[in-house]
């Protein structure tokens, strides 16, 4: 495995890659850190998630949320460094049979979620991310969103108050259904990384943005930087450009419209991309695991492996906060973190070919 990270930006910037720089610049650097410290990767982190697959009474729509449930379920296990431990599957009624493979935990209704959730609070730890996945129906407006499971729909100010037990947790929600928003808005909060399928109550037609949602994480489809990560911001970017493209395709006029809110004004940038207030905190939100059982690393290469990821998040954040530094106190101190990325990048290469 060879980890090329942020490789173009590296490159553009070769010429401003001096081999010191000043004690100040350091501190600087250490400050942005503590200043930030949401969806910070550690080895002592755990990375969960909960996919809530509702029912639906057309044959269509329930083999098409199921296959997007079992999909899901099972790219994060092969990919991310997910395990049956880490990953609760709610699905429809709960029922398994033969194709199920034992994925569902439970039932998506309110017993289920609420049974699953408090299961899920009991074991983690304080600085563990926790990551929603919402797939089937929704409907209603404002405070009377929700999302359709089996049994009382539950209400998106309903959820939030579930989600209140995990104070001490990072949080992402990828609310795939239709008539999102409401619902999606209600989640909304510091820290937390929140995206809609739809900006509106009105578009209740069942969007195609799961779909491509998944799609971006299969074979990690969506990774745009080319470090072997997916970001919250890099899977919505790719399912969003290709839903808009499959709609242009079809000839049909747009149903849906996703939105990013990470600030916690519950405001939902449809392109996070140009200048938003949203999309930093995604852009640093990995979905990947930092301990891949699959990778075979040594203490030694998955602590150069933390370091590395740890480093591209401050060029991130430092990134997007270049408005506040004056023009060369930014580039000195984007010098000195990919002076440090390249050392970083190099010693674990030579790591894991020994």
């Amino acid at each position: 495995m060879k980890f090329y990270c942020l490789k173009k930006l590296c490159a553009a910037l070769g010429s401003l890659l001096l081999l010191s720089a000043s004690h100040a610049a350091f501190g600087q650097i250490a400050g942005l850190q503590s200043n930030n410290n949401f969806f910070l990767d550690s080895p002592d982190s755990t990375k969960y998630a909960v996919i809530m697959v509702g029912p639906s009474v057309a044959e269509e729509n329930q083999s098409m949320f199921r296959q997007w449930g079992f999909s899901l379920h099972d790219i994060l296990a092969r990919d991310y460094g997910y395990s049956s431990d880490t990953i609760t599957l709610l699905y429809d009624r709960g029922d398994q049979d033969s194709s199920s493979g034992g994925r569902v935990d439970g039932a998506c209704d309110r017993a289920g979620i609420e049974q699953a959730l408090a299961s899920l609070a009991s074991r983690v730890k304080t600085g563990d991310q926790i990551t929603l996945y919402l797939i089937g129906h929704g409907s209603g407006a404002e405070e009377e969103s929700k999302f359709n499971i089996v049994g009382p729909d539950i209400t998106g100010i309903e959820f939030a108050n579930l989600l209140d037990q995990f104070a001490e947790q990072d949080i992402a929600i990828i609310n795939t259904t239709s008539a999102s928003y409401g619902f999606s808005a209600s989640l909304s909060g510091e820290g937390r990384v929140v995206i809609s399928s739809t900006r509106s109550p009105s578009e209740r037609y069942d969007p195609v943005f799961s779909r491509f949602f998944i799609e971006a994480l299969d074979s990690r489809n969506s990774d745009r930087d080319k470090n072997n990560r997916v970001s919250m911001l890099e899977a919505f970017e790719y399912a969003k450009s290709n839903v808009e493209a499959w709609y242009e395709e079809q000839g049909r006029l747009a149903s849906e419209h996703a939105g990013l809110d990470d600030n916690g004004d519950a405001l939902f940038a449809l392109d996070p991309n140009t200048g938003a207030a949203d999309g930093r905190l995604a852009e640093i939100a990995y979905i990947d695991t930092l301990i891949d059982n699959n990778a075979g690393l040594s203490p030694q290469a998955l602590a150069l492996k933390a370091r590395m990821q740890d480093i591209e998040r401050s060029v991130f954040i430092l990134r997007g906060r270049k408005a506040d530094f004056l023009e060369a106190n930014y580039w000195q101190q984007m010098e000195v973190l990919l002076v440090d990325l390249a050392r970083t990048t190099g010693q674990f290469n030579e790591q894991i070919t020994q």
